[in-house]
């Protein structure tokens, strides 16, 4: 299996986790792999069968979450013919395929409890049997695990087995979200930029320009590496001027006519603030400036201060909280000599 996508990253957090998985890769255990979405689960999988003894056998991958349950088993396990309406011939399952190989189990929290029992029979004497038959069968596979999920606290709810989870955890990788990567987002976007460039067939990368750069820095990338990917091969896509790219748009979605979005003349200009104090009352100044211009500006300068700290001077974060738009919001706080306060 060919990947386009590699693992890259300098953080001391990730290659401390690169580290774990690589040193895990030699030894014939199982491993579990956790992190957010978009962190790169999959390609730490790979990494693990390629270097580890079986890197010349099968890489099987399964997303647990992506078959409905009562297809599950047999999905894993395989069936014979007839075990099931539409079941109409034989066939072998992800384990058997995976022979001698390696098993990736994607979203493993979302596996029920009745796939949870055969599968830790497979873990624990490494026989399984299809569905449909009572012949069970040999396998020799190594399982990699992974989910978003805290399994310790499913099996608290007793939503996930104990033993199995005993089982599956013999080493436990997990993988920072791009925020606690620090430095990486840049040496990412920097990858995904020059590639996305080539594949444009254009002939130099020349970077990202300063407001590209503070946007990208700014965000706190929810999807993690996925995520980031996407955004910069967008905007590289759209750069169509000469020099460096200076303009990011993080969400796609965002825009006057997209559905649900007010209509009508009758509409407010500006949404409602979300936070608490939207509902308080405007005081007139008691002190200070007196003409109307200077008290709306020493009015403006307070809430946007307020507001910053409130969301701990995530510019996004206050952008969104404020009703406006990203660039709005830099242009207010240039305006008022606030811009360092928010980084």
């Amino acid at each position: 299996m060919e990947r386009t996508t590699q693992v890259i990253g300098q953080s001391s957090s990730f290659m401390g986790a690169l580290e774990r998985a690589s040193r895990a890769a030699a030894l014939d255990r199982p491993v579990l792999v956790i992190g957010e979405r978009g962190t790169g689960k999959e390609l730490v999988a790979e990494r693990l069968h390629r270097l580890s003894p079986r890197w010349d056998q099968p890489l099987v991958i399964m997303n647990c979450a992506a078959l409905p349950e009562t297809l599950i088993e047999a999905e894993l396990f395989g069936h014979e013919a007839g075990a099931f309406t539409g079941a109409t011939k034989a066939r072998a399952g992800r384990f058997e395929e995976a022979d001698g190989g390696t098993l990736f189990l994607d979203e493993l929290g979302t596996l029920s409890m009745a796939a949870q029992d055969r599968l830790l029979r497979a873990v624990e004497y490494g026989e399984i049997t299809r569905i449909g038959s009572s012949r069970p069968m040999r396998v020799d596979v190594r399982i990699v695990a992974a989910t978003n999920e805290h399994l310790p606290d499913k099996v608290a709810n007793h939503s996930f087995r104990a033993d199995l989870l005993d089982r599956l955890s013999f080493e436990v990788v997990t993988l920072p979200p791009l925020r606690a990567r620090a430095g990486d987002v840049m040496v990412l976007a920097d990858h995904f930029g020059r590639r996305m460039a080539s594949e444009l067939g254009r002939d130099r990368w020349e970077g990202f320009g300063p407001s590209a750069i503070d946007a990208l820095a700014q965000h706190d990338w929810p999807g993690n590496v996925r995520e980031l990917r996407n955004v910069v091969e967008r905007a590289v896509y759209r750069w169509e001027q000469a020099g460096p790219i200076d303009s990011i748009e993080i969400d796609p979605f965002q825009s006057p006519h997209r559905p649900g979005a007010a209509r009508g003349a009758s509409a407010p200009a500006i949404p409602t603030p979300a936070n608490p104090h939207d509902d308080e009352p405007v005081a007139a100044c008691e002190t200070g400036p007196s003409d109307f211009k200077a008290r709306v500006a020493r009015f403006e300068r307070e809430l946007l201060s307020r507001t910053l700290g409130e969301h701990r001077f995530n510019q996004r974060a206050t952008a969104d909280a404020l009703g406006l738009s990203y660039d709005q919001l830099r242009h207010a706080l240039r305006r008022h000599d606030l811009i360092a306060n928010g980084g």
